[in-house]
C-alpha cells in the first residue's frame, strides 16, 4: 500500500519561521523610509529618522515574539494573527513616544509621518502573512502541507474534536481516523472518518509512518488508560496533543496558561486583562466624555423639564450591581413619582406603569433616562457598552434561578449591551438575555462594542420593550 504524501515543507518549517522572524524588521525599516520619501518628498531621511526606525527595528525583535506573532500558525486564524501583530505595532508605538518624552526630541519628527510609518508597517506585514497563508492553502488543498492526524477516542469529545477540524480546513490537519476500544465501533465511520482499530493496535500502526501527530481526546475518567497511552506512545517519532474534556463546562472565554510552573486551564476569563482593559478604558473616557459634552443641552433641558413637571428630585439614586459583584450608585433621571416603591417594596417596572409621571413615560419611552449613567462612565463604575446592571435584592434572587447569571459580573455593567440592540429589554425573557450576555463577553473586542453603539441609537427608537 502506498504512504500519503507526507509535508512538503514539514523539514523546513523552522526555515520559514525564521524568514518571516527576519522580514519584519526589515519591513519595520523600509516603510519607515518609504514615508518619509511619500510624506515628506525625499530619499535621503536625516540621521535622526535613521536612528529611530533602526531602534524600533531592533526593539522589534523582543516585542513581535512576546505579542505571540510569531506561535504557531497551524491551527490559528488570520484574525488571532492579525490581534498579535496589532498589539506588536501599538507597543511600538508606546515604546516610541517614551523614547521621545525621554530624550526630548519631539520636534525632530513628523506626527504624520509616524502614523503613515506604523499603518504602512502594520499593512505590508498583514499582506505579507496573508501571502504567506494563501499559498499554504493553495498547497494544502492540493494534499501538501498536511499533517496526518488520528485521534484515541470515538466518543462525543472525540467527535466533537473531528467536527472542529472539519470546520478548519486551512489547519492543514487531516484526519485519518479513529481509535477506540468500544467493540459496537469496530470497522465503523464515525463523522466521515473510520475507526482503524483498538487503543492497544495504534503503537503497532504507528510504524509505518504515515501519521504526524495522535490527538488524544478520551473522558477525564480514562485518566490511567491515557497514562498508560503516553508512556507506550514515547517510542514513536510523533506529535501527542492532549485534548482537555471540558466542552461540558459551560466556557467562558477559557484560556491555557502556565503558573508556577504548572499547565493551567481558565474555564471562566474576564476580556477585561491587560491590553484590552486599557482599550476599553480608553473608548469608556474618551466616548463617555464626548457623549456628555455633545448632549449636556438636551440633559440640562431634560432637568429643567423633571423639576416643573413633578415634585421630588432631578436624579434618581438606585444601588446596582457592577463588576466582580461590586456593588454602586447607578444614576438616572426621576421618571415616577416620589415614594414609587413605599408600598410595593423593590419590584421591576412594567409597560405603562401607573407610577410614571407623565415626562418620565417619554423618557423611559427613549432612554433618555439612562443618560446620566455617562457620568457613572466617566468615574469608572460602569461602561458605555456591557451587560445591564440589577438591583442588589433582584441579583441575589437571579443568581439561584437562573443558570450562568453571575458570568455577567465578569465586566463592567453597561449602558447598553448587545441584549438590548437585539431588543431584549424591560419584561422580555431574563434567561435569554443572559445568553446575549455571555456572547458579549465571549466574543469581547473594541469593534464589538463600537457595532453595539451604533446600533443603540436605531434600537431605542424602534424597540418594542423600552419602559
Amino acid at each position: 500500500m502506498l504512504r500519503p504524501t507526507r509535508s512538503l515543507l514539514k523539514s523546513n518549517a523552522t526555515t520559514l519561521d525564521q524568514v518571516v522572524r527576519w522580514a519584519d524588521p526589515i519591513i519595520v525599516v523600509i516603510v519607515g523610509w518609504a514615508a518619509h520619501w511619500a510624506y515628506l518628498g525625499s530619499p535621503s531621511a536625516p540621521p535622526t529618522y535613521w536612528v529611530a526606525m533602526l531602534a524600533i527595528a531592533l526593539c522589534s525583535l523582543a516585542v513581535f515574539p512576546a505579542a505571540g506573532v510569531y506561535r504557531p500558525q497551524r491551527g490559528a486564524s488570520l484574525v488571532e494573527d492579525l490581534r498579535a501583530l496589532a498589539y506588536g505595532w501599538l507597543t511600538l508605538l508606546a515604546i516610541g513616544a517614551f523614547l521621545i518624552f525621554v530624550t526630548k526630541t519631539g520636534d525632530a519628527y513628523s506626527r504624520v509621518w509616524a502614523a503613515l510609518w506604523v499603518a504602512g508597517g502594520f499593512l505590508l506585514q498583514t499582506a505579507l502573512r496573508l501571502g504567506v497563508r494563501l499559498a499554504l492553502r493553495y498547497m494544502r488543498r492540493r494534499g501538501l502541507n498536511l499533517r496526518h492526524i488520528c485521534i484515541v477516542g470515538a466518543g462525543g469529545l472525540g467527535r466533537e474534536v473531528a467536527l472542529r477540524l472539519e470546520r478548519a480546513p486551512w489547519s492543514g490537519l487531516s484526519l485519518r481516523g479513529f481509535y477506540d476500544d468500544a467493540p459496537e465501533l469496530s470497522g465503523a465511520t464515525v463523522n466521515g472518518a473510520p475507526v482503524l482499530g483498538t487503543i492497544d493496535q495504534l503503537p503497532r500502526d504507528l510504524e509505518r509512518g504515515d501519521l504526524d501527530q495522535v490527538w488524544i481526546a478520551l473522558p477525564l475518567r480514562a485518566e490511567e488508560k491515557i497514562r498508560s497511552l503516553v508512556a507506550e506512545l514515547r517510542a514513536h517519532a510523533v506529535q501527542v496533543r492532549y485534548v482537555p474534556d471540558i466542552f461540558g463546562f459551560q466556557l467562558l472565554r477559557h484560556s491555557f496558561s502556565e503558573v508556577a510552573g504548572m499547565p493551567v486551564i481558565g474555564l471562566t476569563e474576564t476580556p477585561m486583562e491587560g491590553v484590552q482593559r486599557v482599550l476599553k478604558a480608553i473608548e469608556d473616557y474618551a466616548l463617555g466624555g464626548l457623549a456628555l459634552m455633545v448632549l449636556s443641552p438636551l440633559l440640562l433641558a431634560i432637568a429643567i423639564g423633571i423639576k416643573l413637571s413633578s415634585p421630588g428630585p432631578v436624579f434618581y439614586l438606585q444601588q446596582r450591581v457592577t463588576w466582580n459583584g461590586r456593588r454602586f450608585t447607578m444614576l438616572k433621571f426621576r421618571s415616577m413619582q416620589m415614594g414609587a416603591e413605599q408600598a410595593s417594596g423593590p419590584v421591576w417596572s412594567r409597560r405603562d406603569d401607573p407610577r410614571t409621571t407623565r415626562l418620565g413615560a417619554w423618557l423611559r419611552r427613549f432612554s433618555l433616562d439612562e443618560l446620566p449613567q455617562l457620568l457613572n462612565v466617566l468615574a469608572g463604575e460602569m461602561s458605555l457598552v456591557g451587560p445591564r446592571p440589577e438591583r442588589p435584592e433582584f441579583v441575589a434572587r437571579f443568581r439561584q434561578e437562573i443558570p450562568g447569571y453571575m458570568q455577567k459580573h465578569m465586566v463592567k455593567a453597561g449602558i447598553t449591551g448587545w441584549a438590548q440592540v437585539n431588543d431584549l429589554r424591560g419584561s422580555t425573557d431574563l434567561g435569554k438575555r443572559i445568553q446575549y450576555d455571555l456572547y458579549y463577553i465571549e466574543n469581547w473586542s473594541l469593534w464589538f462594542d463600537l457595532r453595539i453603539l451604533a446600533l443603540t441609537l436605531w434600537h431605542v427608537v424602534a424597540s418594542r420593550h423600552a419602559h
